[in-house]
């Protein structure tokens, strides 16, 4: 999915986008307030991690902006500030969870895969496709004893049409998720991916409404 980053700690920040770009997420990261706002006007993400201690303002306000703007984006707090009032004022503010530096990255990833699903409507981490079993935690597909390798861009294509089964996904939709601002994006990206997951999933398994988008059927 679309993750808008808003962290000014350079080496974080760094470590942090790469760890979830490795998951197929794209990442916008920022590191001021007036560039995470601007931003949240432009893309619909799927997900903000959010610092509290920003160079021009707080965190915090920004949060309750995107708030009062109904704005229903999942947010995740990630932050040094570790009292329970400060915990208790996020959450009140309505981010979503709440994480204190220093963090794992696994458990970051965690966290994300968590929120994302609870949003999704559909918090268990193993879905059916027919006669795929999907494990979203472990990121496993498998069609009885034969296990599926996806790279990363086809995972996040599955993913995102696997959180509302029966709804269509337009094509711009698709690469908005894929592809943060400074990925260059090809005409016939998501026509590929979507090709290459039909041959290792099976013919039947996306559908293409033309000039629509995509959908996968409900089991």
């Amino acid at each position: 999915m679309r993750i808008l980053l808003v962290e000014d700690e350079p080496d974080l920040g760094a470590a942090v986008r790469e760890h979830l770009a490795a998951d197929g997420h794209a990442v916008d990261w920022v590191m001021r307030v007036d560039d995470a706002d601007a931003s949240l006007r432009a893309v619909d993400y799927g997900l903000v991690l959010l610092d509290l201690h920003l160079p021009d303002g707080r965190g915090l306000d920004l949060l309750k902006a995107i708030r009062a703007a109904a704005n229903a984006s999942p947010v995740i707090i990630v932050t040094a500030r570790d009292q329970i009032s400060d915990r208790i004022a996020g959450l009140n503010a309505g981010a979503d969870d709440y994480l204190v530096k220093p963090f794992d990255l696994d458990e970051l990833r965690a966290r994300v895969a968590a929120v994302s699903r609870r949003y999704a409507g559909n918090p268990n981490p193993t879905l059916w496709l027919g006669e795929l079993e999907i494990d979203k935690a472990s990121r496993r597909i498998r069609r009885g004893d034969e296990t599926i390798e996806l790279t990363r861009r086809e995972w996040a294509v599955l993913d995102l049409l696997m959180q509302r089964p029966g709804a269509v996904v337009s094509k711009g939709r698709l690469e908005e998720a894929l592809y943060d601002f400074e990925a260059e994006v090809e005409s016939n990206t998501v026509e590929v991916h979507v090709s290459r997951l039909r041959k290792k999933l099976g013919r039947d398994t996306i559908r293409t409404l033309r000039g629509v988008g995509y959908r996968v059927d409900p089991s």
